[in-house]
This record gives C-alpha cells, structure tokens and sequence, in this order.
C-alpha cells in the first residue's frame, strides 16, 4: 500500500483540504455507524486472555500464548500460581491487578444486559474470575495478602516470552507487621465488585468472595500502612502516591453495595472529611487515586430515599465528583479543567495518559446515566450540563481511541485498519512459544526481537497502548515504551463504556452491519 502511495502524484493543498472536509463531513454525518462497539467490546475482553499468567485454560483464545509462572510463590510454601501480568512485563502487581478486576466488574454491574446481548458475559466473568481465583489465593489468611510475584528491577534485564521467564519469582507479601491498607482496601473492592455479579450464577463463589473482602478491608482498616512502605521492590513501579486513605473509603464503599450493611456506608460517611473523600477535589481516576470514582458512587446514594440522614455529607461527595466531571469537560474555572490536546483528547500525563482517558470516559457514562435517571443537570462555575453533553464527550475519547484523530490510527489494538503493530510486550514481540518451543535467553531477546524494525509476530489484540502525546503525536515504535505499552488498566473500563455505546447505536438503529465502518479525523 505504501508503495503505491509513492508512486502517486501529490495532490494540491486545495484538493487535499476539500478531501478532509468531505470525509470528515461524511463522518459527522454518519456518526452512528462510525465505529464497531460491538468488536472493539469483543477484543477489548480478548486481550484479558494474552495477560493471563498461570495454566492456560482449554478454551483459551489467544492462542500464541502458553502456560507460564507455574512455581510462583513455591520459594514461600504457597500457591500463587495464576492471575495476571500487568502490561508488557511479568511482574504480577497486585494493586493494580485489584484495580483491573474492579473495574471490569464495575463494568458488568452496570452493563450486564448490553455485554450479555453482545454474546460477550461469559467473557466477562472469566476476566474477572481469573483474577478473583488469584486474589483468594494470594489472601492466606486473614491478616497476610501477597502483594506481589517477580520484581521490576530483574525483570526488566530480560526480554522474554513468559514461557521462557528466567527471572526471579520472589513473592513479597502484606502483614500484621508490614501493613499495606492501599492494597487490602482494593483488594477488598475488587472481590466485593464481583462478589455482586456472581450472586446470580454462583452463589458459594459470591460469598466466598465477599468472605475475603470482609476479612481484607478489616485487616487493611486495622493495620494501617502504605504498602510501598512494606513492599519496597514496588516503589519504582507502583508506588502509592495518593496513601491508603482513598482505598479504605473505596472498599467500604463496595463493601456497602455488596452486603448493604449499614457499617460500612456509616464508615464512608464518619471517615469523608479526615479521609478527604470530601476534602480532595480531584481531576484524575487510576490504579493509585480512587477519589473520583467512590465520589461518583457517593453521589448516586443521594438518589435513593434511605439515606437521607447523610445527606449533608453525600451532598459534599457529590460537590466533588461533579468537580470532577466539570474539569474534564472544560467547564471549571481556570486552571482547575484537565488539559487536551489540540485534537480534543484529555491529558493528564506524558507517561501511558490513555489510561486517565478510559477512567474518565468510564466515570463520565456513569455520571450521565445518574443525570439521566434524576432528570438532572449539572451546573458546572462555567455551564450548565446535561447528559447528553456529558455522554457525548465521553464518546468522542472513545472514538478518539478508536481511529477518530490525528493519526487515523486506533490506540485500541487489533481494531480497525491501522493499530499500533510494534507494541512495547514481551511475549507479543517474540515468536509465539506454540509455535517454537526453542529457549530464549534472558538476553537473547533484546538481541534477536526487541531492536527488529518489524512488526511484532503476535498481535495484541484489545490493548490500549499508553498513546499520544500532548500535541496528538505518536511513535509506533517497541523502545517508545511511554507510548506503546499497554496495561490491564487501560483497557478495564472500556468494558463497560463500549457497551453502553452499542446500546445507544442499537436504540437508534444507527448501526447497519452491512455497511463498511470507518475512522475518520
């Protein structure tokens, strides 16, 4: 294709201009059918698989993949065979592992019709299952958590597929004496999250489920620590910059939705000012600060008759989720509004923004649909908002990520015609292990994979990369780590955003299968 590009004569500036406009004019006017939700939905659970650490499974659907990590936490007498490298490394993290497994199940609490109507729950639950399978092991008794498996600073001397790791496997753990509140209260959410969702189709998992979270979040609360503190390996990859105060509100805050018992709603409310559930005013969501989204989960109980006698301090959660929501959609006071690029996407940092991007976008298709449940607005310093607005720009990040930008290129791997094709992952930049078996060296890759101009052998498919910079540039290139590396968290709350976006194209019928889809800036 490229070659006949060249051959090519060059248009006029005119002619190339007036082409923009008609195929950007096309694409406004034909917005519903512009992108395939229900295939992005598809791969985004996909990508989930090629993450897995442990012994793959029988229906396994990335196939290049293979079983890996099989003596994980046998160095420490325990099982911690199993849940899931974070990106493009072999480190299993377990806050951000935790945040992953929660938000997936955030996603299919909310949208569970629309992910079960796209032949898509199945997937879901596994998703969240193999991390919850993990999680129950990693917690061996009520007061210890292991908190990770693999540490960075080995990790990153090799360049390997995870059927070959020859790098350490050290577990490193969270106890009475070396607390980690940051990472029981996550990990309390986590399991509580989906603890709600198998209540329906396994009941004996649900509980065991929430069994744990309870005994986590009253280890987490009881001990109090940063786990960074603990577990010092972690600093440099995953420290807990925001502390463990958010994360315990967190946890309450799904432990509530869980059980509805009152004692944790009366530790949400009790704890809102010396926590700063009600104090921090915050413009970004991730693995590290949950402010934003319990926020978010603090103000929908203001809907609902029973809490009246804590409306005063809901009122006040709610003040600060709509700060959130006003900042991204630029409507805050100066200074105070999450900046773009020229092309309209939010950016937070230089480092992997996309994953503050699907948070945002999440958090924001949750905030309309309360708007739109209350018959709402929002009055932002600088506007009034209604859910409309708010779920239209939530769309316009996805789509963004899907192919509508600069680049016409789609940050979400595997979708649409042009991806990222030399993604920052080890196991997807080597030959697959099914197909040779032959060792590679620890260094060995860097020499034989890592430099190659190539494209990677192996697709990633449903990965969001980190994406472009603050001036809509990208680099498709294996060392640009900044920009190619995908974690589980980026692409954790798309779940549930692209099935809200094929709902809304099912409702209003925006959506022949039988016309081509295309991706225009």
């Amino acid at each position: 294709m490229e070659k006949e590009k060249k051959n090519q004569p060059k248009p006029t500036k005119y002619v190339r201009n007036f082409c923009v406009f008609l195929f950007s004019f096309f694409t406004i006017c034909k917005t519903g059918v512009a992108f395939d939700y229900a295939d992005a939905l598809t791969k985004s659970l996909l990508y989930f698989e090629a993450q897995r650490s442990g012994r793959l499974p029988y229906n396994q659907r990335v196939t290049w993949r293979d079983h890996s990590g099989l003596t994980d936490g046998l160095e420490q007498g325990v099982d911690l065979v199993g849940g899931y490298y974070d990106a493009g490394d072999h480190v299993k993290f377990g806050l951000p592992m935790a945040f992953t497994v929660t938000m997936l199940s955030w996603s299919v609490i909310e949208f569970r019709d629309q992910i079960a109507r796209a032949g898509e729950l199945e997937h879901a639950l596994e998703a969240i299952k193999w991390g919850t399978d993990y999680f129950i092991k990693a917690h061996t008794s009520p007061n210890v958590l292991w908190a990770e498996v693999g540490d960075g600073h080995t990790d990153h001397y090799c360049w390997q597929r995870p059927e070959d790791m020859t790098t350490s496997r050290q577990a490193y753990k969270i106890d009475e004496n070396n607390p980690g509140s940051d990472l029981a209260g996550e990990t309390a959410a986590a399991m509580a999250a989906a603890s709600i969702l198998f209540k329906r189709t396994n009941p004996h998992y649900a509980h065991l489920l929430l069994h744990h979270a309870q005994q986590l979040f009253e280890f987490g609360d009881k001990y109090r620590g940063k786990y960074d503190a603990s577990v010092e390996v972690v600093k440099s990859y995953y420290a807990s910059v925001s502390g463990y105060m958010d994360e315990l509100l967190w946890g309450a805050m799904w432990l509530y939705k869980a059980t509805d018992n009152e004692e944790y709603l009366r530790y949400v409310i009790n704890r809102a000012h010396c926590f700063g559930g009600i104090g921090w005013a915050i413009t970004e969501f991730s693995w590290d600060v949950k402010y934003a989204g319990l926020q978010i989960m603090a103000s929908k109980l203001l809907m609902d008759e029973r809490h009246k006698e804590h409306r005063h301090i809901l009122e006040q959660y709610k003040s600060k989720a709509e700060y959130y929501i006003c900042s991204c959609l630029d409507k805050n006071n100066n200074g105070s509004n999450v900046e773009r690029t020229p092309a309209g996407l939010l950016h937070i940092r230089q480092w992997n923004n996309m994953q503050y991007v699907s948070t945002a976008s999440f958090l924001l298709t949750m905030y309309s649909g309360y708007l739109r449940g209350s018959n709402g607005k929002l009055q932002c310093p600088n506007g009034l908002l209604d859910h409309k607005e708010i779920l239209s720009f939530a769309k316009s990040q996805v789509d963004y990520i899907l192919g509508s930008n600069p680049m016409n290129m789609s940050y979400l791997v595997g979708y649409g015609p042009k991806y990222p094709t030399r993604v920052h992952h080890r196991g997807a930049s080597i030959v697959s292990y099914r197909e040779n078996k032959g060792f590679i060296g620890c260094t060995q890759g860097y020499d034989n994979w890592y430099s190659r101009q190539e494209q990677n052998p192996n697709v990633l498919v449903g990965a969001l990369v980190g994406g472009p910079d603050c001036q809509d540039n990208f680099s498709d290139q294996r060392g640009n780590y900044v920009q190619t590396e995908a974690c589980t968290y980026n692409t954790a709350p798309l779940v549930g955003v692209f099935a809200k976006l094929l709902e809304m194209e099912d409702q209003t019928g925006g959506h022949d299968h039988n016309q081509p889809l295309i991706a225009s800036y």
